[in-house]
């Protein structure tokens, strides 16, 4: 049975809200979990995932450069609980490319950060986070939207909760 979508939208004035967003996120992961990340160049999208998986290293006591997957499509980490997949399909032309990048399977098993998840066509997962920004004065307007559940578990992280929109 399909949960119902739900959504929830947050404010992000500057990147360091980003980067809280980002260090909570990381936090709730967890294998499975498909973030698609949904915006114009420049938007925040790999600021986001950037963040996400700095902390995640961190908890272990490591850090690693993160760079933007544009021309590798994809950058895999290992941590202690699961792999994260940061993949950039910009560059993808057919969603079939995304079966030769193994992305599917990752979908399965890891936390997988997903810009440009349009490319994806008719292989984006049920219960994925759609994420996708706009631009709100000088910051960002988020919005995440997926299964209901899922969303109220991360809202429910205080850092979270501060950066929600009435």
């Amino acid at each position: 049975m399909t949960q119902a979508p739900a959504s929830l939208t947050l404010s992000l004035p500057d990147a360091e809200a980003t980067t809280a967003l980002g260090e909570a996120l990381s936090e709730r992961l967890t294998p499975g979990d498909v973030l698609l990340l949904d915006g114009p160049i420049g938007s925040g999208k790999t600021h986001l995932a950037r963040a996400m998986i700095h902390a995640a290293l961190a908890r272990e006591g490591r850090f690693e450069d993160v760079p933007s997957p544009t021309f590798t499509l994809v950058q895999v980490y290992d941590t202690a609980e699961f792999e994260i997949w940061h993949a950039d399909l910009y560059r993808l032309g057919h969603p079939q490319e995304v079966i030769e990048l193994g992305l599917d399977d990752a979908m399965q098993n890891a936390v997988c950060l997903i810009e440009w998840p349009d490319r994806l066509g008719d292989l984006t997962p049920q219960g994925a986070l759609h994420f996708t920004w706009q631009a709100e004065g000088e910051g960002r307007a988020l919005t995440l939207t997926g299964p209901a559940k899922r969303l109220a578990e991360l809202a429910d992280h205080p850092q979270i909760r501060t950066l929600l929109k009435p």
